[in-house]
């Protein structure tokens, strides 16, 4: 792994009086002190300088860099949503229409956006199950043009193999694209063979569940394309991150790398208790996780497996009825989200994956009584096992 969190630390951009945070910009617009100038930035002629914030913003640019430099891409770019995010790199990547192939495992919102809005403009979208390397080979035409997966899946947690993604992507002269959520820090998907990689800025990066906002990062000149400001989807469709968001994620990125810390840390401890009591638990740091193998290979080292683990409580009931119970020890939130300090839970089924029609949660595993756990690290760890393991014996007997 090459030194990301230095690079990170590297990235330092300062206020205009000297402070050690760049001010916030909230100019929407730039002044042109030679009028030519503007005629020829429209043009396409002139780049690099501040027009419109709709095209850039020296604060958004300052949180953009800092995020390159921990994601280890040449550029990235601060947009307003981590589906934002997606949508405006599907479109610039498939701009006339095409296909797109998918994992089938993905986000309830990203899944209604390829089954439901992107065919309605023109760009057709096939769903396999991302461990079959063969099927997804075989789902490509003459017309795909992307290859979409998520390094850990939501809410399944299934682990995509990134360079044998990637090596089929090559085969193909595709473009592929992951969005990374769930595993900042964790995997840096670009040294896998990624060539956008995407994450919801909403939850790990963010960390206090108080603010909406999403980025893309990849190659200078992919970064560049998206706010041209003749062909640019952020540019022409508007999803740019505000400035006062961008600030607040500056600030934040610092402690990004201990919080992810903290995350897997009492994730791992919650994980091993419920297994050792023979609690049906699902998180890729253990050992009988499927793909513990291929996702510890893909590591970074020192920051564990993450803070997301699964449990079936048969039915959506049951999970409703042992998120209640603890939610009133104060174990956890039932709210949904991730990334946040505190525990948050949620039934995937009936929530954030229910734009996946019955029959298709059923094809892909996606089991009626799973409860989503996104781990927070407030708390004693034995004491919040204890809770959990209270709750679930007053649920289960």
């Amino acid at each position: 792994m090459k030194n990301r969190i230095q690079d990170l630390r590297d990235a330092q951009d300062f206020g205009e009086e000297g402070g050690v945070v760049p001010v916030i910009d909230v100019a929407a617009t730039s002044t042109f002190m030679n009028p030519a100038d503007m005629e020829r930035t429209f043009a396409g002629e002139l780049q690099g300088c501040y027009l419109y914030s709709r095209h850039s913003n020296p604060t958004v640019n300052a949180f953009s860099r800092k995020f390159a430099a921990l994601e280890g891409t040449e550029a990235a770019l601060g947009v307003s949503s981590g589906m934002a995010a997606i949508a405006a790199t599907l479109e610039q990547l498939v701009p006339t229409g095409g296909h797109i192939v998918t994992s089938r495992t993905v986000y309830g919102g990203t899944y209604a956006l390829f089954k439901n809005v992107l065919p309605r403009r023109g760009i057709d979208v096939t769903f396999v199950d991302g461990g079959d390397l063969k099927a997804l080979e075989r789902a490509i035409r003459p017309e795909t043009r992307v290859l979409f997966t998520e390094t850990l899946s939501n809410p399944l947690l299934r682990i995509s193999d990134l360079k044998a993604y990637s090596a089929i992507a090559k085969r193909h002269g595709l473009k592929l694209v992951v969005d990374n959520t769930f595993a900042p820090l964790l995997v840096h998907p670009g040294d896998h063979g990624a060539d956008v990689t995407i994450h919801s800025c909403t939850k790990y990066v963010s960390g206090s569940a108080d603010m909406i906002a999403g980025v893309i990062c990849s190659t200078r000149e992919f970064i560049q394309s998206l706010i041209d400001v003749n062909t640019g989807v952020v540019m022409l469709t508007g999803p740019i991150m505000d400035a006062r968001i961008a600030h607040e994620l500056y600030v934040r990125l610092d402690h990004l790398p201990l919080r992810v810390k903290a995350h897997s840390e009492m994730a791992l401890h919650l994980a091993r208790g419920m297994e050792s009591k023979g609690i049906p638990v699902i998180y890729p740091g253990l050992a009988s996780h499927p793909e513990h193998s291929l996702m510890t290979g893909m590591l970074n080292p020192g920051f564990g497996h993450g803070g997301m683990l699964t449990v079936d409580c048969g039915t959506a009931l049951k999970a409703m009825e042992l998120a209640n119970e603890l939610q009133k020890v104060k174990f956890g939130l039932y709210a949904v989200s991730l990334g946040f300090s505190r525990t948050l839970m949620s039934c995937p089924s009936v929530s954030t994956s229910s734009e996946i029609p019955a029959d298709e949660q059923k094809e892909m595993d996606l089991t009626p009584g799973l409860l989503r756990l996104s781990i927070g690290f407030t708390g004693d760890p034995d004491l919040m096992l204890g809770r959990f393991l209270d709750s679930w014996k007053k649920v289960f007997g």
